[in-house]
């Protein structure tokens, strides 16, 4: 086997964890994806000299950091909105069941939640909390990457932590109790009881919409507003009964399924027996991009 095979097949191994990682940066399965391969491709075409490499993953882990990096900051220059108002592209799986390789996605608790605090951070200051919280990468290796010297990464570091701190991202560890909200939640929609549904919801609780490409996103606050949303929203009646159980980046969720072809995905977020967050992803066009084979069968 010749270096370059033996590069290849030892990135191979380390796939799923670099997946992981740029999934952390970027809040996209397909982003994350592109990410990985642009290392990858970075990589082949290099002539590096890996042979004085001693922690490869580590190293391989810094190259797709720098490739989540420039998607970020390219992704920062392009928008019009401020940051903030995006929403991640979630991980779909069946309502018994997350398999191997999502699992290693949504490791340290990776909700849909967090990610969308994450995407409020500046680029810089995402990259060095997701590699020191979430991987472990010392301050040292950090710093080049943005720039910035190892002391500079903590701070970033250390700015970001307290964002997510004070997000309060981390939903009720009960699966089961989730889906008895959940539950409970569409049954007060069915009928239409403003008193239940505002009883179920936290009252700083926050819904946001991405329902299409250019329409932005909608977001509404406080249980009341949320109650009079749900039962003023034409037909939601209807869609509850289209809603099949799922989970969304490992937590209870729905997608909404009409004529065997989805239209929405909804995240929620239960906390202290609460729904705090419904995240609603009906953009056709990001849509298109999840994966969904998970639910067949």
């Amino acid at each position: 086997m010749d270096e370059r095979d033996w590069l290849a097949e030892r990135f191979q191994a380390h796939r799923p964890h670099l997946r992981a990682v740029a999934y952390r940066m970027l809040g996209s399965l397909a982003e994350a994806d592109d990410a990985v391969q642009g290392a990858w491709l970075r990589l082949s075409r290099s002539r590096t000299d890996t042979s004085e490499v001693h922690n490869l993953g580590g190293w391989l882990t810094t190259l797709v950091a720098r490739e989540c990096l420039d998607m970020l900051r390219a992704r920062t220059s392009r928008r019009e909105e401020p940051l903030g108002v995006h929403l991640p592209e979630p991980v779909i799986s069946r309502q018994d069941t997350i398999d191997p390789e999502q699992q290693a996605l949504l490791a340290e608790g990776v909700g849909l939640a967090l990610l969308v605090v994450l995407d409020t951070l500046a680029p810089a200051e995402r990259l060095a909390f997701v590699l020191h919280d979430m991987f472990a990468v010392p301050f040292e290796e950090i710093g080049p990457i943005v720039g910035r010297s190892a002391t500079a990464a903590k701070m970033l570091a250390s700015r970001a932590r307290r964002r997510v701190q004070g997000a309060n991202t981390v939903p009720d560890a009960d699966l089961a109790r989730q889906w008895e909200v959940v539950d409970a939640f569409f049954a007060a929609a069915r009928d239409g009881s403003f008193d239940a549904l505002v009883a179920l919801l936290d009252p700083e609780a926050v819904v946001r919409l991405d329902g299409a490409a250019r329409a932005g996103i909608s977001v509404v606050r406080g249980a009341a507003a949320v109650a009079e949303q749900v039962l003023t929203t034409g037909g939601f009646s209807r869609l509850a009964r289209m809603a099949q159980p799922a989970l969304v980046n490992g937590a209870a969720g729905v997608v909404m399924t009409a004529e065997g072809r989805p239209f929405a995905v909804m995240a929620f977020t239960v906390r202290q027996g609460r729904i705090a967050e419904i995240d609603i992803l009906a953009n056709p066009g990001r849509l298109g991009r999840l994966d969904l084979a998970a639910l067949d069968g």
